[in-house]
């Protein structure tokens, strides 16, 4: 089966389970899982996408009105997937919906009236990625991990976090990956904000550059900082801590294991490296896929790593942080990210020596 065909099966499958009648699927994300990789958003912010999927047992609807359509059919190609388009006009509410089914089991991916609120059931659906999305995924990590690499070397003193957040919107643009994250610190609000939204403060010294890029829908994550002089002790003393936690978690992704036992392990090596309240002050990521994190792992949690998935861990210490999007397979981990010429910290985890991302130090 083609890898669309492959995913029509898992849905069914998944209403089947459930003895939906329907499904209904209005999230930008699910859209794209559901379509291989097609868009429906204008706003690129948004959630919820200009065009709603409604499948049931023996029909694939699709429903927008006429601005979208014609881009969705002819440039997506959504009708030769098979597809049926409902057309309504751009100023009149679709009703098409209540003709396509009328008193049934509904499910949906978010708050529908008269739908059940599937979408956490459809987030872990959408994080056990199929093969040829594993492969896009190894481009896209590719992709990102070039526009960061050329965004962090072209950081320079006096440049504001608006000048570092275009030069990474552009490294990551002009290669086909849509910035959809883009978070830039500088010198104390690196220390300050776990999430720093990009402002007109200039960099004297210290730099953080986050990115979540997306491309056929599915989104990657890394994070690299850069030090212009050679770094304090005390922050050089975080970015080893934060390594050895990155390293950690990275070991422990492994096939048949619990999100909640990762967890665990890496909760433990914060304690072991000084530093055992920092992993509640921000969340340590999780299975990647069509969302930057399609879920979050918490402690406990009863979810399986499975060969296959997509993980983005990015373990943090106030003023430093560690993230790269990695590939879970049967033999191991590739990390998806990784780039060639970056300074590296060496971590020791089960006795081996587990390279992580340093602080690029610019003397």
């Amino acid at each position: 089966m083609s890898d669309f065909e492959v995913k029509q099966e898992r849905i069914k499958a998944f209403m089947a389970e459930r003895r939906l009648n329907a499904l209904i699927l209005q999230r930008v994300s699910s859209f794209a899982w559901a379509t291989g990789g097609a868009a429906s958003y204008v706003n690129t912010a948004t959630t919820t996408g200009e065009a709603t999927l409604f499948i049931t047992p023996s029909g694939r609807h699709l429903i927008a009105n006429n601005i979208e359509a014609t881009r969705l059919e002819k440039e997506e190609g959504l009708a030769e997937q098979g597809w049926q388009f409902h057309v309504g006009p751009w100023y009149e509410a679709p009703a098409v919906a209540d003709q396509l089914v009328d008193g049934s089991r509904l499910g949906a991916d978010g708050p529908v009236p008269g739908a059940l609120d599937l979408s956490g059931d459809l987030a872990r659906l959408r994080a056990n990625l199929t093969p040829v999305e594993g492969q896009r995924f190894r481009t896209l990590g590719r992709l990102c991990a070039e526009a960061i690499d050329s965004a962090a070397r072209a950081v320079r003193p006096g440049q504001t976090e608006y000048e570092i957040s275009a030069r990474l919107a552009y490294e990551a643009d002009r290669r086909g990956a849509q910035a959809i994250v883009n978070l830039i610190a500088t010198d104390e609000r690196i220390y300050d904000f776990r999430h720093p939204l990009p402002t007109g403060k200039e960099l004297k010294r210290y730099a953080m550059l986050v990115l979540c890029g997306r491309r056929w829908g599915l989104v990657c994550s890394v994070t690299r900082l850069v030090h212009f002089g050679p770094l304090p002790d005390e922050l050089r003393r975080k970015a080893e801590a934060v390594a050895q936690i990155d390293a950690t978690f990275l070991d422990a992704t492994r096939p048949g294991r619990t999100l909640g036992q990762v967890f665990e392990r890496a909760t433990d090596a914060y304690a072991e490296t000084g530093f055992p309240a920092e992993w509640q002050l921000h969340h340590q990521g999780g299975p990647a896929g069509y969302e930057p994190r399609e879920y979050v792992a918490t402690p406990g949690s009863q979810d399986l790593v499975q060969a296959g998935q997509v993980y983005a861990w990015n373990p943090s210490i106030t003023g430093c942080k560690s993230e790269d999007t990695i590939l879970v397979t049967d033999s191991g981990i590739e990390v998806l990210t990784a780039i060639d010429g970056w300074p590296t910290v060496p971590a020791s985890v089960g006795g081996l020596v587990c390279e992580r991302p340093a602080i690029l130090e610019i003397l």
